[in-house]
């Protein structure tokens, strides 16, 4: 399968770790991620609003989420955590697809939605990828999602795909 890649690469993004205050005043730290974090992400999604899901992920059942994580927290994901008050309140994770490309998810609790975290973490989490020389990065997102695809469109993605009721786009580094 071939996707579609914007002509120019998008500039640089900034990378992990760091620290950001959020819209609400919260001090959230955006760092890297991996297996070690585990416990903190598993949290996260244990206690993720179940209205926020989309396409199925995250999993809700706890067994699920473990068997979900151990996939997202391997060795050739990237990873971001945001975490305020030492609690993980939101994930970006980019997964290698078969293509050589790699997929974005990003997760973020409810009570922090709206606050620029989401933002920060695709931005910060793209700051990963270009110092790992990643250069595709693609999702897809529900249509109807206004608050998601603007934030993409804020970052830099462009819709590549829009026949269906997901919207597909794609970001050059």
């Amino acid at each position: 399968m071939s996707r579609d890649y914007p002509d120019e690469p998008a500039g640089e993004f900034p990378r992990p770790p760091r620290t950001v205050t959020d819209r609400e005043g919260r001090e959230v730290e955006l760092l890297a991620a991996d297996g070690a974090d585990h416990d903190g992400v598993f949290e996260m999604y244990v206690s993720f609003d179940p209205a926020d899901r989309a396409q199925g992920i995250p999993p809700a059942r706890e067994e699920a989420i473990e068997d979900w994580l151990e996939t997202i927290l391997g060795e050739d994901t990237l990873n971001v955590v945001a975490v305020h008050e030492g609690s993980v309140v939101g994930h970006a994770t980019l997964v290698p697809d078969r293509h050589g490309e790699h997929e974005l998810a990003i997760f973020v609790l409810q009570p922090f939605q709206g606050a620029g975290i989401g933002t920060n973490l695709v931005e910060t989490l793209l700051g990963l990828a270009q110092s790992w020389g990643l250069e595709n990065v693609w999702l897809t997102v529900e249509r109807w999602n206004d608050p998601a695809v603007a934030l993409y469109k804020k970052v830099g993605f462009e819709t590549t795909e829009a026949e269906s009721f997901e919207i597909e786009m794609s970001i050059l580094l």
